[in-house]
């Protein structure tokens, strides 16, 4: 048996988050932000690192239960066109005349963004092929972190200004709805400098998402068509 057999042979692991504000954006839209209706798995993985984290595992994001009717409002927000380069930032520590103009380069965008969103993520650990310690150790400091509400960084909802709050899981019930979410980003890999998106058909089923273990990457006519730059989920 693998270890990653072993691994899933365990009960997953469980959280509950939430937040007022949630933005989950769409990687094939440019310029405005646009949120999927559920988080995404990519973003719940990003909310389990946030918590606990050891280069000795990762997670594998099995399940999503929305708790919390979908509720949508759009915001505009000031933005800058142009993000700084790591070049930059060790000019700028070692020239005091060199600055960013924030004004200078102010853009205003539309966002249309969740509200009041909660979910429950099940998730399973993957030990890397490197790792000296067992499965189960890992998992307890997990559990112990989630009921103490002890995180490595803030978890957030997608983008950075929404914050999550997380804990142990309770008995409330999804959100009873069902919709077909079409292709939704599964994963990005980086690789050699580069990113690979891979996707998955998601299914809302009762306020229970199901993800597959490894997503697709879809045929290269589509992924033409995508935003990567702008893919912050």
């Amino acid at each position: 048996m693998t270890s990653y057999q072993q691994n899933y042979s365990h009960a997953p692991l469980v959280a509950e988050v939430s937040g007022p504000y949630a933005c989950f954006t769409r990687p094939e839209l440019k310029a405005e932000r646009f949120s999927y209706e559920v988080m995404t798995p990519s973003a719940a993985r990003g909310v389990l690192e946030a918590i606990f984290w050891k280069p000795e595992f990762r997670y594998v994001v099995t399940r999503i239960e929305v708790l919390n009717p979908i509720r949508w409002m759009s915001v505009r927000r000031n933005e800058v066109k142009h993000m700084t380069t790591l070049d930059w930032v060790r000019k700028a520590a070692t020239d005091p005349t060199e600055r960013f103009d924030a004004e200078a380069d102010r853009d205003q965008r539309n966002a249309v963004i969740l509200r009041d969103v909660g979910y429950r993520i099940y998730a399973q650990m993957l030990l890397q092929p490197h790792a000296d310690a067992n499965v189960a150790k890992f998992r307890d400091q997990f559990r112990r972190r989630v009921t103490r509400g002890a995180c490595f960084s803030q978890p957030f909802l997608g983008t950075r200004e929404f914050s999550a709050a997380f804990g142990p899981p309770t008995g409330q019930r999804p959100f009873p709805q069902s919709k077909d979410l079409g292709v939704m980003l599964h994963s990005i890999a980086y690789t050699g400098g580069k990113e690979t998106y891979r996707w998955f058909h998601a299914v809302l089923d009762n306020g229970v998402m199901h993800i597959p273990p490894a997503g697709a990457e879809l045929p290269s006519a589509y992924r033409g068509s995508t935003a990567p730059k702008a893919a912050r989920c």
